[in-house]
């Protein structure tokens, strides 16, 4: 039996004169989708595998097919003769566009078999000069494969062979997802062993005398290279990683300075620079076991290593996501060196192109190469070489803690070409790298994933009238954290005269599966979120806004709420200070929160639409239904038979009165900040949490606390809790309702104690709001209450948007988790678009 040995990501040529039987050898080791046929593609754009004029489109259609395949990581194996050097050239070229490796499985048959076997099938429409052709081809080639460029060739030699091979994959050295961690990664050394012995203690390992190491239970501890030059002690440094790498409590990728070193130790020419003569001179007091084993060691380091299922990557000058868990000489490259410009700077050294500021990788890549004054997150990539030897720090990142730990350097060993400290914008390198958005991360159909609801997708029409909205008139989207979800109503209710009630999203929850609700009065305002900083220098800290704002006040829209910027102003300032009192900054342990709202009063927003819609309606029902009703009244008194018309009439008179009423009472002057009052209702998040694991009552008690510090400003939010397995509970929640929507209060919103909450079937609606008799007046016209409109209006369907109501519950909380993890705003703005993209859905506005 002959064992083919194939890397897990490959492409694979089968080699062979046609009746040779790759076909069916492939149709035997490999799965039916990795398997690339010439004939299967004649089949598919000729209808028949014997049609050789279709040949160049078959071969397009294939190697179009095997691209896709490459891109996604997938083994691919082209089945054609392959016998001739250009179509090798063109499997080997294609090889390396995707950095896989290419390899050849022969099958070198007699060539009287093949004949024979030509013989046999009449279908094949040319003649046996054919097949002795391709195997005078065949052998001429089988000495030049490797030359060729295929890193493995095998060659079955016979019927006997093809029959009996067998194929064993085996993992890429890059490879190491099932290594889960936990890891410290450490940055460049360059033979500071002093320092390096720091660090390890930071981190909790035993380091003994001879350097041997003891690593904390289960840590693993990743050198991202450059061990050697410069430093004080090469050797030591040297003897310390190895043992480490021996032993398995470490692993260890190269940097440029181990490959330099490594071809000096092989008698290989270099040039003699950048710290070199320190480590030769250094290793040269060693005995030439060691000076071989250093040379061992380093020619066997792998260029990068993918680990934990793929959710973090080492090498040493970084990776892109294009060349993850890839293989050639040019991923090599890109690990060791980056890549260059072509430019030189001020100091004569290479220009390197940022490659992470364009990351756009689900993996995290720890590297170092180029040495920063600090580690810090750029695009889920962070570079960890600060600069020890020059006198800096040595770093390590704790993963999956995301922590960076770092030791000062001891001394200053070797004076950098380039300063340590490069004259940049203030702000962090992400915020630096935010000031501008690409377009092409929200254009288009796009699949946000989220934690709580797995894909949601926003279709590419939702997408374009996003944009249209949020390019134009949204606030600066570095304040934009968050933009809150609709809520959808309550079941329709059967009761007389009413269409919405308690009773029914009391009904909903409890077959949902949940025992508590928070009831909480609805004020009537306009929905606002308010992004607060401590001060100026914490809002350009943690949002990178240099224009000496506090914070922003903006709409469920994105729109800026206040027009008057000195009013914003004055209010957010109001509003930190209330914070401040209330002593949450330290107790939260942040210099930032972020709080849903309502901004009262309604008319401070709604003013055009009360005048164009509200109220030009109540003025012309006033205007024409007392005349109307009088007419009426006049025509019966002379007999006319209209009294049916006039009791219709001076019912809508009433009507009318009412809707007019109910609109009014929400309505009144602004003239400035005294005039305005906040209803805080939630308190997302703020440094280091999305406060989502908190129940409603936190969240109520918490902000309760902004109200006692200015009662000014802030309103405390009336609430109580629901047992709904009680019906005592559930009949007094009903009653406070009753009396708030008497006394003119909109209704209430029914919450599930707990910010999250799944039920029997999934994630529950996270509120669900019970509006009041007459405030539905204002929504669905004066009328709505007689008996023939609100039986139509009791078909209302809610299933789209409650749908519509979870997906962008969904998204905002992503939003908030992926802006307090740190991540770059492209990211948490995906989240933000995705909501007023589905905004766009065609739902009912009333419900």
């Amino acid at each position: 039996m002959t064992t083919i040995h194939l890397p897990e990501l490959c492409l694979v040529a089968l080699v062979g004169a046609s009746g040779s039987g790759k076909t069916t050898l492939g149709g035997r080791l490999f799965a039916p989708g990795e398997v690339l046929s010439s004939d299967a593609f004649r089949v598919l754009v000729a209808n028949d595998e014997n049609v050789l004029d279709a040949n160049g489109d078959a071969f397009d259609a294939l190697y179009f097919v095997a691209r896709k395949r490459l891109a996604r990581g997938l083994l691919t194996v082209i089945d054609a003769t392959n016998v001739q050097a250009d179509a090798r050239k063109r499997i080997v070229d294609l090889a390396r566009e995707f950095d896989v490796l290419p390899v050849a499985v022969v099958l070198d048959l007699p060539e009287e078999e093949l004949l024979a076997r030509h013989a046999a099938r009449a279908d094949r429409p040319f003649g046996p000069g054919v097949v002795r052709q391709q195997v005078q081809q065949l052998r001429r080639s089988l000495r030049r494969l490797q030359g060729e460029g295929f890193r493995h060739v095998t060659v079955l030699g016979g019927a006997q062979e093809v029959q009996a091979a067998q194929v064993v994959r085996e993992r890429l050295y890059n490879n190491l997802r099932h290594e889960p961690g936990p890891f410290d990664f450490i940055g460049d050394v360059h033979g500071c062993l002093p320092e390096l012995r720091d660090l390890l203690g930071a981190l909790g390992y035993a380091v003994a005398e001879d350097l041997s190491v003891t690593p904390p239970a289960g840590r693993k501890a990743v050198f991202v290279g450059d061990l050697v030059d410069r430093g004080p002690d090469t050797p030591g440094v040297l003897r310390l990683v190895m043992g480490m790498v021996r032993a398995g409590t470490a692993l260890c990728v190269p940097g440029n300075h181990d490959v330099k070193l490594l071809r000096a130790l092989q008698g290989k020419k270099v040039t003699v620079s950048h710290g070199l003569d320190r480590s030769l001179e250094q290793l040269q007091a060693q005995p030439p076991e060691f000076r071989r084993e250093v040379a061992g060691f380093l020619e066997g380091l792998v260029s990068h290593y993918v680990l934990d299922s793929g959710r973090v990557v080492v090498a040493h000058a970084g990776m892109k996501e294009a060349y993850q868990g890839r293989a050639s000489a040019r991923v090599r490259e890109f690990a060791l060196y980056g890549e260059t410009t072509g430019e030189t700077d001020e100091f004569g050294l290479p220009v390197r192109w940022n490659w992470a500021a364009e990351y756009r990788g689900q993996a995290h890549v720890v590297y170092g190469h180029t040495p920063v004054p600090h580690a810090e997150w750029l695009n889920r990539t962070i570079d960890i070489d600060t600069g020890c030897v020059f006198g800096g720090h040595l770093t390590a990142l704790r993963y999956p803690e995301l922590e960076v730990v770092s030791v000062p350097a001891r001394e200053v060993y070797a004076e950098p070409v380039r300063p340590l400290q490069p004259a940049r914008e203030p702000g962090s390198a992400q915020q630096v790298n935010d000031e501008l958005l690409d377009l092409a991360d929200v254009t288009g159909k796009r699949v946000i994933e989220t934690r709580l609801r797995g894909r949601v997708t926003v279709r590419e029409d939702e997408a374009a009238a996003a944009l249209e909205t949020l390019s134009r008139f949204a606030t600066d989207p570095r304040w934009l954290l968050y933009l809150p979800p609709t809520m959808s109503p309550s079941e329709t209710s059967t009761r007389e005269g009413y269409l919405e009630h308690p009773e029914e999203a009391f009904t909903h929850y409890l077959n949902a599966g949940v025992a508590q609700v928070v009831c909480e009065e609805k004020h009537m305002g306009s929905r606002a979120v308010l992004v607060l900083a401590r001060d100026a220098d914490a809002a350009q800290r943690r949002f990178g806004v240099r224009d000496g704002r506090q914070g922003t006040v903006y709409s469920r829209s994105g729109r800026a709420f206040f027009e008057d910027e000195a009013l914003e102003r004055d209010l957010v300032a109001r509003a930190a200070d209330a914070i401040s009192a209330a002593g949450l900054w330290e107790e939260l342990g942040t210099d930032w929160a972020l709080l849903d709202a309502e901004i009262l009063p309604w008319s401070l927003k709604a003013g055009a639409l009360l005048r164009g819609q509200y109220a030009a309606v109540g003025a012309a029902a006033r205007a024409t239904l007392p005349a109307e009703v009088s007419v009426l009244e006049a025509a019966v008194a002379r007999g006319l038979p209209l009294g049916d018309l006039l009791d219709r009439t001076r019912a809508r008179e009433a009507l009318t009165a009412a809707y007019v009423d109910a609109y009014r009472q929400y309505v009144r002057r602004a003239h400035g900040l005294a005039d305005v009052r906040i209803a805080p209702f939630h308190l997302l998040a703020s440094e280091g949490h999305v406060h989502s694991g908190q129940d409603h009552l936190w969240h109520m008690r918490t902000l309760a606390r902004l109200a006692d510090a200015d009662p000014a400003l802030f309103i405390a939010t009336r609430h109580r809790t629901v047992d709904l397995r009680d019906d005592a509970s559930r009949q007094a929640a009903t009653e406070w309702w009753l009396a708030l929507t008497a006394g003119g209060g909109e209704g209430m919103v029914v919450k599930p104690l707990h910010f999250l909450t799944r039920g029997h079937k999934g994630l529950v609606q996270p509120a669900m709001k019970v509006r009041g008799r007459e405030y539905l007046r204002i929504i669905y016209g004066p009328e709505y209450t007689l008996p023939e409109h609100l039986e139509r209006l009791r078909a209302r369907g809610l299933s789209g948007k409650r749908a519509l109501a979870l997906r962008e519950f969904a998204l905002g909380l992503e939003g908030l988790e992926r802006f307090v993890a740190g991540e770059p705003l492209r990211r948490l703005h995906e989240c933000v678009f995705g909501v007023a993209a589905l905004e766009s859905e065609p739902l009912d506005p009333r419900l």
